[in-house]
């Protein structure tokens, strides 16, 4: 079935119409993972033939530091040096090869120098993009998760240094009808530089969690976006999507899953209680507990709760009664994006 949009992934079935199809790859190097996809444009969307997901902390220490740390460009050069193979493996032209790099390499005094390590290492020319554009993928990738029944929606893209938030509102009718960015705002806050700036206590405790939820809160407040929306999301009309490794991670545990499965995930629709009851669970295991979930993983383990934390002081701000759990986002951007690109 094709990936529609930014739809549920399958691959590639081999037929004579996908072999015949170019091949595209979009990479993105967060703050915390390194991930690749390899997909031929379908008649509405993609297929996806390949893909690469690790997680190396490429931000660690960045927030104390400003720079990148020595052993965390060498985790990610490694991690970029298997992408480079996958995509020389499976054949893609260089002019369909879509890699940016975001906030670590945004705020790093090292970043520009890491960005020409990557290039003379592994070939790969990664791009550092803007908060703006950054945001604009992840809604290009999460669009057709909207409910076309709600007025105003909330995309939030929770990266390791930074969290990226678009309303949007429901213009037209019937068949005419489309979504329309309203506002957006980058919040110098991710899963990697909260937990950094909030260390785990012995034994977690509520007032430890609620400082991170408090410190979400504070960086919204007094910014005064999409303020016209607001009534939508005051009488829950609207609805909220989320798109992380945090916010899947919080879905996966919801669901009980014995293993992450990404049909089962992606599309989810969960409630305030039902995330904030995810979250519980995750507190109450503690660090050990959270490394032997299945749908977490010690690579996660320190990290997952600063992600709730994220979603719940969102949440208290623009209260949404339904979130929607994207797995997908920027990489599925870059790719229709440069696909549509190439059709004109």
């Amino acid at each position: 079935m094709p990936h529609r949009n930014g739809a549920p992934r399958r691959r590639d079935d081999g037929s004579r119409r996908g072999r015949e199809a170019p091949l595209y790859a979009a990479l993105d190097l967060g703050t915390n993972n390194c991930r690749l996809l390899i997909a031929r444009p379908a008649r509405d969307g993609f297929r996806v033939v390949d893909s690469f997901s690790r997680i190396v902390r490429l931000g660690q220490g960045l927030s104390a530091s400003g720079a990148l740390a020595d052993a965390a460009m060498d985790r990610a050069v490694d991690a970029l040096q298997h992408c480079a193979e996958k995509i020389a493996r499976r054949g893609v032209s260089a002019d369909r090869v879509s890699a940016v790099a975001t906030q670590a390499c945004r705020m790093a005094g090292n970043g520009e120098a890491f960005i020409a390590r990557v290039r003379a290492e592994t070939g790969l020319q990664l791009r550092i993009i803007e908060p703006e554009e950054e945001a604009a993928l992840a809604v290009a990738g999460c669009r057709n998760l909207l409910d076309s029944r709600a007025p105003a929606a909330l995309i939030v893209d929770v990266g390791g240094g930074s969290t990226e938030l678009s309303w949007l509102s429901r213009r037209g009718q019937g068949d005419q009808a489309d979504w329309i960015v309203i506002d957006w705002m980058s919040m110098p806050l991710g899963v990697v530089s909260l937990a950094e700036r909030w260390p785990e206590p012995d034994g977690g405790g509520d007032p430890w969690y609620e400082s991170m939820v408090d410190d979400v809160r504070g960086a919204l407040k007094g910014r005064e976006v999409a303020e016209t929306l607001r009534p939508h999301f005051e009488t829950g009309a609207a609805h909220l999507v989320g798109t992380s490794g945090a916010i899947t991670s919080l879905a996966g545990v919801h669901l009980g899953l014995a293993r992450y499965e990404r049909s089962k995930v992606d599309g989810l629709w969960m409630d305030k209680a039902q995330c904030q009851a995810a979250a519980r669970k995750l507190h109450d295991l503690g660090p050990d507990g959270r490394a032997r979930e299945a749908c977490i993983g010690p690579d996660r383990a320190d990290l997952v709760l600063a992600g709730a934390a994220i979603l719940e002081g969102i949440q208290r701000e623009w209260p949404c009664p339904r979130v929607r759990v994207a797995d997908r986002g920027l990489r599925e951007g870059l790719l229709l994006n440069r696909m549509r690109q190439e059709r004109g």
